[in-house]
């Protein structure tokens, strides 16, 4: 597996919490030095280890959002 760099620039908020202490979490996080994006996916404890996710732009944000909005829940 290729070495990759990430810094979480913000945590904007946490959905849910395993019984192992895992969190899944949206955070707007820069991958390899490269422009922020907003990324969910979950998180051991201390941010060690991640599990698979997905990364969104500003624009796919908003789309989802738009997208959630309009759902009859």
């Amino acid at each position: 597996m290729a070495n990759f760099k990430y810094e979480i620039i913000k945590n904007i908020g946490n959905i849910s919490e395993s019984p192992k202490g895992w969190t899944k979490e949206l955070n707007l996080i820069s991958w390899n030095n490269r422009e922020p994006k907003y990324d969910l996916r979950d998180w051991a404890p201390e941010h060690e280890k991640m599990g698979k996710g997905i990364t969104l732009t500003k624009e796919d944000l908003k789309e989802l959002r738009d997208i959630l909005n309009n759902m009859d829940l």
